[in-house]
């Protein structure tokens, strides 16, 4: 007899574990099953861990400009390679085992194998021949194996992983994934980072602050093509001041290896081409879903360039099949997986009230140097849609705090529907700005218009009165500007 379940969750990322504790929760019975390890990309090889490189590479950015705060470091300061890939490893392994934890804590079988969608209501798993790059964290005890499994719902939420260009794919040498950037054996002299999206971007800048000559070639107009193209532009020059070179609508066409660098040709948007010989390359062009081999021709599951079709709550074509996360579609980011999976278990569960995802209200974050945060419309994809409206922008130059801190190079931008005061954007570039951007976030989530910002009392000194400002700018009211 195959054990049977309420709910079964394929993949055990963002998406899949909190799609799993919050169906236990509601009642059900659940399982998650899982062929590589707990926690997925996010906390193992994505979010979390390049966090903790990022960290390092803010606190050598600090000391080698301590001259600027007043004070005098003895000796050279430079960075320790494996201790600094060690701190990030060792913090995917607390991740990976905290989700364990939790899993325990909320009665979740966990199923280690490769699962695959034979009928539906039915997953059979069978042993994983997947090898992960590196092995985070010991497989949990007590859990299930190969066997077949049913469920009255079933949840795929298997992901994705880095994509490849023909003829340009990563060798795990010589031009990298995220994967082998994450954990250098040694840093190189030169990089060529080829894609400048949030993965491509904050290695960038990991890797420039590290003291490593850092070029990156981006296909659009624009570095980080999904932000505000003002914000971008802003950033751009950061980049560029902190010796980052950049090339904007140009392409990697091919990519020679030599015993240990590579020669790209870049074809540049003059028409001509540049050749550029780097130490390492790092291929960031973005991801793919991973639906191959999980049964979904067999119950003719409907998917859209490379991703599974879902309406609002999750739900594909199959009767009692959803799908939460990356393999569901963009935007591909951990905090829409995880609200994403809280919509989908929910509506499950038959609870009142559970209303779609809005996606023009999830903040995008990157974190490189200065910090990049945004949510809802863009200054030009408002006036596309042909909205009447209002933009405020405030410079970090005229906040206290920023400028006490040393980081007065930022902007706040805010844009406003004219007609109706409802806010229907903000873009940020500065330091902390990821942090900042929640405010405007739960802002829009309650409807709020210009002058209930406008009356909100704000905190000083904090960088978050930029915030404020910006808003006052719309309408013509700046007080510090």
């Amino acid at each position: 007899m195959a054990q049977s379940y309420d709910v079964i969750v394929i993949g055990s990322g963002p998406g899949g574990y909190i799609a799993a504790i919050r169906a236990s929760q509601l009642g059900l019975k659940v399982a998650v099953v899982e062929r590589e390890h707990l926690a997925g990309i996010c906390s193992n090889w994505g979010c979390i861990p390049t966090k903790a490189l990022l960290r390092s590479a803010d606190v050598m950015h600090t000391a080698t400009h301590a001259k600027d705060y007043g004070l005098t470091l003895e000796g050279t300061i430079k960075p320790d390679v494996k201790a600094i890939v060690d701190r990030s490893r060792g913090i995917a392994h607390r991740m990976n085992n905290g989700v364990g934890f939790l899993f325990k804590k909320n009665k979740v079988d966990i199923i280690w194998g490769e699962a695959k969608l034979t009928k539906p209501g039915e997953v059979v798993v069978s042993k994983t021949a997947k090898k992960p790059v590196e092995p985070v964290g010991p497989i949990p005890k007590n859990t299930l194996g190969e066997g077949t499994y049913t469920a009255k719902h079933i949840i795929i939420a298997t992901g994705a992983r880095p994509r490849a260009l023909p003829g340009i794919e990563p060798d795990g040498k010589l031009i990298w994934t995220y994967f082998e950037a994450m954990k250098p054996e040694e840093m190189p002299k030169s990089l060529l980072v080829m894609g400048s999206g949030a993965i491509g971007i904050e290695f960038a800048s990991f890797y420039r602050t590290m003291g490593v000559e850092v070029t990156v070639v981006e296909i659009m107009s624009q570095v980080m093509p999904v932000e505000d193209a003002e914000i971008s532009a802003l950033a751009k020059k950061q980049f560029e001041r902190q010796g980052m070179k950049i090339l904007l609508e140009a392409k990697v066409a091919k990519v020679e290896k030599g015993a240990n660098s590579v020669t790209a040709t870049i074809e540049l948007k003059d028409g001509k081409t540049q050749a550029i010989t780097a130490d390492r390359m790092i291929s960031a062009v973005g991801v793919q879903a991973n639906i191959e081999g999980i049964g979904l021709e067999t119950l003719g599951v409907k998917t859209d360039r490379g991703f599974i079709v879902i309406d609002g709550y999750g739900k594909t074509n199959v009767p009692g099949l959803y799908a939460i996360g990356d393999v569901a579609g963009p935007p591909l980011l951990a905090h829409k997986a995880e609200h994403e999976a809280v919509i989908c278990v929910e509506k499950i569960a038959g609870l009142p009230n559970v209303h779609p995802m809005d996606k023009l209200k999830i903040p995008g974050c990157t974190y490189c140097n200065p910090q990049v945060a945004s949510v809802g419309l863009t200054e030009a994809k408002a006036k596309a849609e042909g909205r009447d409206i209002r933009v405020g922008r405030f410079p970090f130059v005229a906040n206290g705090k920023a400028i006490a801190l040393g980081e007065d190079q930022g902007m706040v931008k805010t844009i406003f529907d004219k007609k109706t005061g409802e806010l229907i954007g903000a873009h940020m570039v500065g330091a902390e700005v990821t942090e900042l951007i929640q405010g405007f976030v739960v802002a829009m989530n309650l409807e709020t218009t210009e002058e209930e910002l406008m009356h909100t009392i704000f905190p000083h000194p904090t960088i978050s009165e930029t915030m404020k400002e910006s808003v006052l700018d719309a309408y013509g009211r700046a007080l510090n500007a």
